[in-house]
């Protein structure tokens, strides 16, 4: 029996049409951007970046909240792809790096891509494994806490880089946590 290694961390987060006043549900939000990059197990460096904004067809107008949020703009979304061109980009990307593993900061990235998915009608491009690398930071600390992205920079001495909710610059900054918690547990 061949034993497949995962030779990738696919370190993902994405962006989602949001609000402040309830006119946007959670079952109706949808991605506007996502941001990834493949973080290689043997060296520990990201290897690849791949970032994609996407127009939503439910509430095409992005909120003020959503924009502040974010700093995703109008523009940005008005000249990106729909989802389907966009996730089929993402996944001819993603596919190009073999025996990787989905990673994010808490199970809300893999929940709106299943969402979004199942609106669009397009296959799901993940396997079932999933990284939860908040719960895995928790384990880390030996704590129950559950530590937002910018709280476990700031715990591990790690400054935050770029924009703070921007899919690209998040998944950034939790590879960086990522390649710490797992260089010190391999060296320690």
């Amino acid at each position: 029996m061949e034993i497949k290694i995962s030779h990738y961390y696919l370190i993902v987060d994405l962006e989602a049409t949001c609000c402040d006043s309830g006119t946007i549900p959670r079952h109706e939000m949808e991605i506007i951007e996502i941001g990834a990059v493949m973080l290689n197990r043997a060296t520990w460096e990201i290897d690849s970046e791949f970032q994609q904004f996407i127009q939503p067809v439910r509430h095409p107008q992005l909120t003020d909240f959503c924009t502040k949020l974010t700093s995703i703009r109008q523009q940005d979304v008005e000249e990106a792809p729909k989802f389907i061109k966009a996730i089929s980009r993402f996944k001819e990307w993603i596919y190009s790096f073999p025996n990787h593993i989905f990673c994010s900061w808490g199970n809300y990235d893999k929940k709106q891509f299943i969402q979004d998915c199942a609106f669009h009608n397009f296959p799901y491009p993940f396997s079932s494994e999933h990284i939860n690398i908040k719960e895995e930071f928790s384990e880390y600390l030996s704590v129950s806490k559950k530590f937002g992205m910018a709280q476990a920079l700031n715990e591990l001495g790690i400054e935050l880089k770029g924009i703070h909710h921007r899919g690209i610059d998040d998944a950034r900054n939790i590879a960086a946590i990522y390649r710490q918690i797992k260089s010190k547990l391999n060296n320690g």
